[in-house]
C-alpha cells in the first residue's frame, strides 16, 4: 500500500475503542501484491469498507474510512438518528443494545487480559450496561458555525472528520428531549436576528457555543450561551455591508441591531416560553475570549434563575455548576459508584482516611464517606472544589474535606497518611510522577475508575512492580451507542 491510496476490505476485528483492523486483499485492490492490515477509526467489525491510506509503514499502516460499502451483520437496526453517520458521534447506533455491550465486553477482554494475564478471565465480571439506551446525556455541548461554507446559521456538533461544518442535531437521540427545544429555540433566535458565529480562522464573530445541562432526578435545566467578547455582530456582512464572498471581514463586521443586552435579554425570554418536560432552574451567559476552539469561562453573568441545577445520586443531592465534572449519564454514575462501592466494602473494613483523588463535585467522595472516618478529595478544578464543599454541607457530611490543586503537587501537603485510595482520573490517567507519590503510601487496596481504559492498560504494570494485583474488575457502559466505556478496577497487595 502506499500513501494517498484508494484501498478496500474488510474489518476482521476491534481495537478499544474504535479501532476497526481493515484486511486488504490482491484480489480486491489493484497494485496490492499480497494482504495487508490497515487501521482505520470508526469502522465496525464485519463492515465492507473504502479507506484511504494515510501511513503506509510495514505492520503498522493506518487509513481513513471514506465510505461503508456492506455493513456488518451486527448492524441490524433500522430505527437510527436522522443524523447518523454525519455528526460525530454514535458510532454503535446501528447495532442493537445487547451487541453494543457484547462487544464493549469483548474489547475490554482484548485490551487488558494479555496485561492482567492469565488470572484475568476468573476476575472479569464483564460489562453492565447503562439504565438507558436513549436520552440518557445530563450535558451537551453544542457549537455555533455553518453546515457548509457561507452557509446559513448551524448549532449542533462537529461533523465527522471536519473541524468546520456544523450538523444541527435537534432531536439527537442520546440527550435529554428538553435539550433539544433549547437548541431548536436557540438556534431559530439568533438566525431571525443574523446573529454571526465565532470563525475559528479569522477569530472574530459572536456565538461560539451552548452548553445545556439537565438533572434526570429534576428535571432542572441550566442553559449557558457562551459567546466571544466581542459585541454582537451580523453573520457574513462586513462593516461596508457586503456580505458572502464579497465581504472583507479585514474591515470588521457590521454590527448587529440590538446591542448584546437586548439580545440577550431576547433570547431569555424565548427560552422561557419554551415546551420543556423538566422546568429550567437558570439561564447564564459567558464570555470565552480565548481564540482556542474550546469553552473556557472568562467571565458570566446569571441572565435568569441561578447558576446552578441540582441532582441526585444514591440518595445524595448534587448542586452542578456549568463547569464542574459531573458524570454526563446520571443513572449510569450510581451503577458505577454502586459497583465501586461494593468493591470498597468487599476490601476495606473501615479506617482512618481515604483518599478521593481527581474527585471532581466530590460525588464518589460523599458516596463513600459512611465507610471511613475522614475522606479527604482533591481536584484541580476550583469551581468543582467548591460545589464539593457546598454538596458535603448539604448532605449533611461533616467528615469530607476537599481541596484544590494539581494531585501531583498537593499530596506533599496533605499530614493525613490514606488507608484506601480511589483514583478517578481524566481521559488520559494518572501523571506517571503522581502515581509514583500514590504507590509509596503502601495502602492494602485501592480502585481505579477509568473512563478510558487504554489508560488503566498503560498504567497497569506499574500497580503490579509496586506489588498490588487486580482482585476484580468490571466494565460500565456510561454511553450507549458510542465506542466508550469506563471500567471499575479493584486492586490489593
Amino acid at each position: 500500500m502506499k500513501k494517498g491510496q484508494i484501498v478496500r476490505g474488510h474489518v476482521i476485528s476491534m481495537g478499544f475503542p474504535n479501532k476497526g483492523i481493515v484486511e486488504v486483499l490482491p484480489e480486491n485492490n489493484e497494485g496490492i501484491e499480497e494482504a495487508q492490515l490497515l487501521r482505520v477509526n470508526n469502522a465496525i467489525l464485519g463492515q465492507v469498507v473504502e479507506c484511504s491510506v494515510k501511513k503506509a509503514r510495514k505492520n503498522k499502516a493506518e487509513g481513513r474510512l471514506l465510505s461503508v460499502l456492506y455493513p456488518s451483520i451486527l448492524e441490524d437496526k433500522e430505527d437510527v438518528c436522522p443524523y447518523f453517520g454525519e455528526c460525530g458521534g454514535c458510532l454503535y447506533q446501528k447495532m442493537s443494545y445487547e451487541k453494543q455491550v457484547e462487544l464493549k465486553e469483548e474489547q475490554i477482554r482484548r485490551l487488558l487480559g494479555p496485561v492482567i494475564g492469565d488470572s484475568f478471565e476468573p476476575l472479569y465480571e464483564g460489562v453492565i450496561g447503562s439504565p438507558r439506551e436513549v436520552n440518557y446525556r445530563n450535558k451537551m455541548e453544542f457549537s455555533f458555525g455553518d453546515a457548509y461554507q457561507n452557509g446559513p446559521l448551524s448549532l449542533g456538533m462537529h461533523k465527522r472528520g471536519s473541524f468546520y461544518d456544523i450538523v444541527n442535531v435537534e432531536g439527537c437521540r442520546i440527550c435529554e428531549k428538553d435539550m433539544s427545544e433549547v437548541l431548536h429555540i436557540t438556534l431559530e433566535y439568533f438566525k431571525e436576528h443574523n446573529i454571526s458565529f465565532y470563525h475559528r480562522l479569522r477569530h472574530n464573530g459572536y456565538l461560539r457555543h451552548l452548553l445545556v445541562r439537565q438533572a434526570q432526578a429534576t428535571g432542572e435545566i441550566l442553559v449557558d450561551l457562551v459567546t466571544s467578547g466581542e459585541e454582537p455582530t451580523l453573520l457574513g456582512v462586513d462593516a461596508k455591508g457586503n456580505s458572502g464572498e464579497n465581504a472583507d471581514f479585514s474591515l470588521g463586521m457590521k454590527k448587529a441591531a440590538l446591542s448584546q443586552e437586548e439580545l440577550l435579554q431576547g433570547w431569555k425570554d424565548a427560552l422561557l416560553k419554551g415546551n420543556y418536560h423538566g422546568k429550567i432552574s437558570g439561564i447564564l451567559h459567558t464570555k470565552n475570549e480565548r481564540e482556542a476552539d474550546v469553552v473556557e469561562d472568562h467571565g458570566t453573568t446569571v441572565l435568569y434563575g441561578k447558576d446552578s441545577f441540582d441532582e441526585e445520586l444514591l440518595g445524595l443531592k448534587f448542586h452542578i455548576t456549568p463547569f464542574s465534572f459531573f458524570q454526563t449519564n446520571s443513572l449510569g454514575a450510581e451503577v458505577l459508584y454502586q459497583k465501586a462501592r461494593d468493591y470498597i466494602r468487599s476490601s476495606f473494613s473501615g479506617g482512618a482516611c481515604v483518599y478521593d483523588l481527581y474527585s471532581g463535585t466530590g460525588t464518589i467522595a460523599q458516596i463513600m464517606s459512611d465507610a471511613a472516618d475522614k475522606v479527604i478529595g482533591v481536584e484541580i478544578v476550583e469551581e468543582a472544589v467548591e460545589a464539593a464543599k457546598e454538596n458535603a454541607k448539604e448532605n449533611g457530611l461533616s467528615n469530607c474535606e476537599f481541596i484544590a490543586g494539581d494531585v501531583l503537587k498537593v499530596l506533599d501537603d496533605i499530614e493525613e497518611k490514606p488507608d484506601f485510595i480511589i483514583l478517578d482520573p481524566p481521559r488520559d490517567g494518572v501523571n506517571p510522577k503522581a502515581l509514583k507519590k500514590i504507590l509509596n503510601y503502601g495502602v492494602d487496596s485501592l480502585i481505579y475508575i477509568s473512563c478510558k481504559p487504554t489508560s488503566l492498560a498503560r498504567d497497569l504494570p506499574q500497580f503490579f512492580e509496586a506489588g498490588y494485583e487486580v482482585k476484580k474488575i468490571c466494565g460500565v457502559d456510561m454511553f450507549p451507542s458510542t465506542a466508550n466505556c469506563e471500567v471499575v478496577c479493584l486492586l490489593t497487595k
